[in-house]
């Protein structure tokens, strides 16, 4: 971009070279096609796949970005949703060359892929269009909830075409008067003779809640039986289609629910977020029991916790997207010379050392990020299909531990790498036709659902601090310590390795005191830190793998050129020279407790 002019960065491509360096040298590709089930799910035949996936995203589903956002999706008089144009036509695509059912279960009709697989794919959707890509998002949780819970005629009615993407799923949990306390919902369920329930109440902001995309939409609505205890204990799942299924498994009769309106949103504008309103019309909209009653939390946590490895992606795909674009205006943008330079002509801005450093935090964030959601669906996969029992609860703990991790570190982290994509286009970044400002507005929701960040943070204290009476984290930081040994064979990683090291440390002092207050019984001493601590700990998590990832690079697999390889060391050092001491910097947050913030007059 030269002389003013707006120069749209609508592209996007996505960058295999490191996504594959992540799946095979951090996250051990080659490991998990060796587990039973995955075998088909080798390095080279995935390879293959995601070269495919990144022409369909590229070519699909990326231009669509920007008319998504301009559009919208928007509430006819009729009251169903139209969604921009070009939606319609690219789920087609998506749902004919198989991409829906990828990595969906293979027994209903899917490609069986790993999760450490799957997230490669998704964080290339989520770059190319987080609008569009939340829909199928939301249809994944939908398949695992009902794979794990379901009754065999759920399974059998809706799995293999909510599986193939012929139908969507949404999830159900907000009311207007209940937000984030979702014990507090008022929705009644009240079971019929023939075996199937009335649902009526109203649910908001229901992400793809209605649309024109597919002939059904399968609602998985959390809701109260009559005589049901208050709070969560008290609250059921049920299945509520948009069109009763017929005796031929075929859309039939409109369920008793509407639409009574569509969010107008900072961002993500393709993507419908509906009131929904439940029994208007009649005695209730027709809705079948998913597993037990009473047993609805449970059953939503199967697929919230999926939800919220989903939106972690959001933050990474957005950084991505972010950086790319970044990058492309830094290059083309002339402005300013280099101090002392003798020549008068300007220089493409990507010269000045700030804008660099600006870059190469984008960069290192991004790859960050990417790493810790990929080996965090690699426990995902090695929990379900590990040769011992003690390594699936290995694994079982690690992914535990690493999801409230994962979602509230990495939307974080989106945020920031948007708002840094804007001041690397300066003034032209404020601009919408750049589109740098959309990823900004895209990105700003992810921090808040599937459980806000600070919900996140308290989960991590309060549930997953105490697993194994501390042992668990524990033995985690133990094991990040390992890498230390392989830092100190090279010398450019000196710097590094001091800087893990004492974070390290620092994580292991923060988590014992916490640990400490907690067993105190001084709740609200540890959760005063709670947010600053899920920092500190992804940030620690994150210095660790990109320490792993520079050591990869060194040992220079075949398939790495000498460009790539500097690249990769270039980036993790900045990493843990730059970003990794602002760890330590937290601590004294942590633990200053709850005092000042309950004696604050607010």
């Amino acid at each position: 971009m030269a002389g003013g002019t707006i120069k749209t960065m609508s592209g996007f491509k996505p960058r295999l070279d490191d996504i594959n360096f992540t799946l095979n040298h951090v996250a051990d590709l080659e490991q998990i096609s060796k587990l039973n089930g995955y075998q088909h799910a080798d390095p080279a035949t995935v390879s293959v796949i995601l070269e495919e996936a990144a022409r369909f995203v590229t070519e699909v589903m990326a231009p669509l970005n920007r008319v998504g956002d301009e559009q919208g999706s928007v509430l006819d008089e009729n009251g169903n949703v139209k969604t921009p144009a070009g939606f319609k036509e690219a789920y087609d695509k998506y749902v004919e060359s198989g991409w829906s059912a990828s990595h969906m279960p293979a027994e209903w009709g899917g490609g069986g892929l790993p999760h450490t697989v799957g997230v490669a794919i998704d964080e290339m959707y989520k770059s190319a269009n987080l609008a569009f890509a939340l829909c199928p998002m939301l249809t994944h949780g939908a398949v695992i909830a009902l794979v794990t819970h379901g009754s065999d005629y759920l399974q059998q009615t809706y799995l293999e075409k909510l599986v193939s993407g012929e139908w969507t799923g949404t999830m159900n949990l907000t009311e207007p008067e209940a937000g984030s306390d979702v014990g507090a919902l008022r929705t009644k369920a009240v079971k019929q003779d023939d075996g199937t329930y009335r649902i009526s109440g109203t649910k908001i902001f229901i992400t793809w809640g209605d649309h024109d995309l597919t002939d059904n939409i399968l609602h998985l609505v959390l809701a109260r039986t009559p005589n049901a205890p208050e709070g969560t204990r008290g609250i059921s799942m049920f299945l509520v289609p948009k069109f009763i299924v017929d005796e031929n498994g075929e859309p039939g009769t409109r369920n008793d629910y509407s639409i009574v309106s569509i969010e107008h949103k900072l961002g993500i504008r393709a993507s419908p977020t509906c009131v929904i309103s439940f029994g208007e019309s009649g005695d209730g909209a027709v809705g079948y029991l998913v597993g037990e009653e009473m047993a609805g939390m449970r059953n939503m946590f199967t697929m919230m916790n999926a939800a919220r490895i989903g939106v972690g992606m959001e933050g990474l795909s957005i950084s991505e997207r972010a950086y790319q674009q970044a990058l492309a205006f830094a290059r083309d943008r002339l402005q300013g010379r280099p101090i002392g330079a003798g020549s008068e002509d300007s220089v493409a801005i990507v010269e000045h050392p700030d804008v660099r450093r600006m870059l190469l935090t984008m960069k290192a964030y991004t790859e960050a990020a990417r790493c810790l959601l990929y080996i965090t669906a690699q426990e995902a996969d090695f929990s379900l299909y590990a040769d011992s029992e003690e390594r699936k609860q290995v694994a079982d703990n690690r992914l535990a531990v690493l999801t409230p991790i994962v979602k509230a570190w990495c939307t974080e982290v989106g945020v920031e790498m948007a708002s840094l994509g804007i001041q690397v286009h300066g003034g032209m970044g404020y601009v919408e036709e750049t589109g740098a400002a959309q990823n900004l507005r895209d990105a700003r929701i992810a921090p808040i659902y599937e459980g806000t960040n600070g919900i996140q943070a308290m989960d991590l204290v309060l549930r997953k601090l105490p697993l194994d009476n501390g042992e668990v984290i524990a033995r985690f930081i133990t094991e990040m310590a390992q890498v230390l040994d392989e830092m100190n064979e090279h010398d450019d990683l000196s710097a590094f390795r001091d800087e893990l090291t004492n974070a390290l440390q620092g994580l292991a002092d923060t988590s014992t005191w916490l640990g400490e207050r907690l067993a105190a019984g001084e709740i609200d001493e540890a959760l005063a830190g709670a947010t600053p601590y899920l920092r500190q700990f992804g940030t620690v998590v994150a210095g660790w793998l990109m320490a792993r990832s520079a050591i990869a690079a060194k040992g220079r697999p075949a398939e790495l050129d000498d460009d790539f390889v500097a690249g990769k060391v270039v980036t993790a050092r900045f990493y843990g020279e730059h970003l990794l001491p602002q760890a330590n910097g937290l601590i004294p947050t942590i633990k200053a407790g709850n005092k000042l913030l309950a004696d604050a007059q607010l």
